[in-house]
């Protein structure tokens, strides 16, 4: 699949075309620099009760779930904070989460937690870790 994308230059006033080129999952477009990959952050999270379509049981730490940033999906791992043991469905709490691939995340970004084909939670990233 070949993009062709229109870029405004603010400064200058002018535009100009890119190439076609072929853009891969986890690729993105933006200013070299402006953004960086990470695997480590915090995130507030809403977990789904049975009712909403979520999970029917708890989870606890090292809980492996999919998320999705945006476009992307990655496998990664819930560590509880504090004494905090499990999260039950229709809790909210603030966990630390670590990625197996990084990604370019910033504080305020929404993501998805899903398992098994399904969307069992919901979170923002307050902290980028790592």
């Amino acid at each position: 699949m070949f993009l062709n994308f229109w870029v405004s230059n603010i400064e200058t006033e002018r535009s100009r075309m890119l190439t076609p080129c072929r853009f891969l999952p986890f690729q993105v477009v933006c200013k070299p620099g402006s953004l960086k990959t990470c695997k480590k952050f915090e995130a507030e999270i809403y977990v789904l009760t049975k009712d909403e379509g979520g999970r029917h049981t708890a989870f606890v730490t090292n809980y492996s779930p999919q998320f999705y940033f945006r476009t992307a999906d990655v496998t990664g791992r819930v560590e509880l904070l504090g004494e905090m043991k499990m999260v039950l469905p229709g809790d909210n709490v603030t966990a630390n989460f670590e990625l197996i691939s990084p990604v370019p995340l910033e504080p305020g970004q929404r993501f998805a937690i899903r398992e098994g084909g399904r969307t069992v939670g919901a979170g923002v990233v307050s902290k980028v870790l790592s």
